[in-house]
């Protein structure tokens, strides 16, 4: 049987709330989960030499700055060149990593990501994708917050990357691409939605302008729409998620009877408590860049950092980039 070839990704010991022991937990599972991942782990000598040293397939990388949460992200990227976030987007760049992970600043780690390791051409905006747990299979929903504001040809752009995206890392052939917007008829919406209709007709796979319930049903399996719009609808349905998860608790937990029936519920919500965490995907892509990067949550926890390595290497073993690439041309030819 030939062995899978070995998937290198960079990670970012020091990004995220809880850097450096959640990432160096998640970074321990992914390695003992998946023998074909090696990880550069990037940070301070004295947190990633240690570890590195006890752990096979894990190579330290030390650097000497770190950048905070805080700082404005294109000024930290541009005057902290040896920080943990540039040296790990820096190695995709030249080829010593097939992908990086941070949990950090996430404005740095988009800048870093756009101007280190670079952009596809013909490429106009990178989108951040995510993935939404839906009534059938995932979704994938972009832009969530890279880009504020939009133009119609960028959201066209986003709906082929992500269309590449829902096949390389899903598995959906042929994905369904929905415009979310406030009605159906192509008419509806604002002027930025109805432009961006128009381009997209003749999109393989597109099917028209999908409403926010549509999302939950899993009507589509890819989402397109600007940052701003993007980012509310993930934020709303995270909170939603765990507002209904807690209330169902609560509700098992009012009486005795129910507590009774909590016990033989107990597997069933275990598995639906599992479909709507988010840490079960660990971290967006950025799409749109000659290499991958991944974007995590400040709160990654270890599970969030594992799930994060795993979806990248499996995006990274299906060729993800350089679909998106050819996607992209094929559009403009």
């Amino acid at each position: 049987m030939t062995s899978m070839i070995v998937t290198t990704i960079a990670v970012d010991a020091m990004g995220g709330d809880f850097a450096p022991e959640a990432v160096l937990e998640g970074v321990a599972s992914a390695l003992a989960a998946d023998p074909s991942l090696r990880v550069l782990l990037v940070g301070s000598a004295q947190v990633v030499e240690a570890f590195a040293a006890g752990h096979e397939r894990c190579e330290a990388v030390a650097t000497t700055q770190v950048i905070e949460m805080a700082e404005h992200p294109a000024a930290a990227v541009r005057g902290k060149s040896d920080s943990s976030i540039v040296v790990g987007c820096r190695l995709v760049k030249e080829g010593r990593a097939d992908g990086f992970f941070s949990a950090g600043s996430t404005g740095a780690a988009m800048a870093a990501a756009a101007l280190v390791i670079g952009r596809i051409k013909g490429v106009q905006r990178p989108a951040i994708a995510t993935v939404l747990p839906t009534a059938g299979a995932p979704c994938v929903l972009l832009d969530v917050g890279a880009n504020a504001d939009c133009k119609p040809e960028h959201l066209a752009q986003f709906a082929t990357m992500g269309a590449a995206y829902a096949v390389a890392a899903l598995g959906i052939h042929g994905p369904r691409i929905g415009l979310l917007n406030i009605g159906e008829e192509p008419t509806k919406g604002s002027q930025l939605a109805q432009d961006a209709y128009a381009l997209l007709e003749g999109t393989p796979g597109f099917v028209g302008n999908v409403e926010g319930r549509d999302i939950p049903a899993g009507t589509v399996d890819v989402v397109v729409t600007d940052g701003f719009t993007g980012n509310v609808v993930l934020k709303l349905m995270e909170g939603m998620s765990k507002h209904l998860l807690a209330e169902f608790k609560g509700a098992l937990m009012s009486s005795p009877v129910n507590k009774v029936a909590a016990v033989v519920l107990k597997p069933s919500l275990g598995a639906l408590r599992d479909k709507l965490d988010p840490d079960s995907h660990g971290a967006a892509p950025l799409l749109g860049l000659n290499g991958l990067a991944l974007i995590g949550h400040g709160s990654s926890s270890p599970r969030a950092v594992a799930s994060a390595l795993r979806v990248g290497a499996v995006a990274v073993r299906a060729g993800l980039v350089g679909s998106i690439a050819t996607a992209l041309a094929r559009v403009d030819a």
